[in-house]
């Protein structure tokens, strides 16, 4: 496996406010029940880097990864595995890279919201927090992999989307 193969990404140091969408659509519910309608900010209120975002994604599949370089040039890879849902990955193998196409010409590094007056007059608060959300897309993606691993066996052509 060479570089093409591994995952693309922009600023691994942004910040975000990274929430469910069952939780947005939960209070998107409670808004609507109102007798008056106002504005109310839908965020969990807390922040995780992209970088923080997919080593919580990798350690799912029970990878560690080390990250070299600075900048454009830094890479992530493999520095340990554990358990047996890492098919095809090791250790030393670059998993993540930079690519300077995926910056944003208008990034802003930190995204927060403050869902306070969501709690104080509806008493809504996130109820799925950023691991349970991580490991219900790894779980899913897991399965979709395996899917394609067993229709390829079978010699299926099996298209995998990149983006």
């Amino acid at each position: 496996m060479g570089l093409e193969d591994c995952l693309y990404m922009g600023n691994m140091d942004s910040l975000r406010d990274w929430g469910h969408a069952k939780d947005f659509v939960r209070m998107q519910w409670m808004m609507l029940q109102q007798d008056q309608p106002e504005d109310y900010v839908i965020a969990t209120g807390v922040q995780y880097s992209v970088r923080q975002f997919i080593e919580m994604s990798a350690q799912e599949l029970g990878v560690r990864i080390r990250w070299e370089g600075a900048g454009v040039e830094e890479k992530g890879l493999v520095s340990a595995i554990d358990g047996n849902k890492a098919i095809g990955l090791k250790v030393g193998q670059t998993i993540v890279a930079i690519d300077p196409r995926y910056f944003r010409p208008t990034e802003v590094d930190t995204l927060l919201g403050d869902p306070s007056k969501a709690k104080e007059k509806l008493g809504w608060v996130p109820q799925i927090t950023l691991q349970e959300m991580i490991k219900e897309m790894v779980a899913f993606d897991y399965d979709e992999a395996k899917k394609h691993a067993l229709l390829k066996d079978q010699g299926f052509s099996v298209s995998v989307s990149r983006e």
